[in-house]
């Protein structure tokens, strides 16, 4: 099964070797067809503690890390 692959921004690298990226997606409205916008945080491995907040990154599907992190950062794709 193939490991979903997001984009989001970090809003907070509070964490020892991890952050919380917020991922947004369109969605259009049932009923009056216009499009939304969702967000969803999610907490990420980050190994290196590089990333800082507001950098754009990329992160995988991996496997349980901890309670809350089912994510890794694979990347960062800009400041």
């Amino acid at each position: 099964m193939p490991r979903r692959v997001l984009i989001g921004t970090v809003v907070s690298n509070k964490m020892d070797k991890s952050v919380t990226v917020r991922v947004d997606r369109r969605v259009a409205h049932p009923i009056y067809k216009k499009f939304m916008t969702q967000s969803k945080k999610i907490a990420a491995h980050d190994e290196t503690n590089a990333l800082e907040i507001g950098d754009m990154v990329r992160i995988r599907e991996c496997r349980p890390i901890s309670k809350s992190k089912r994510f890794e950062v694979i990347e960062k794709v800009e400041a």
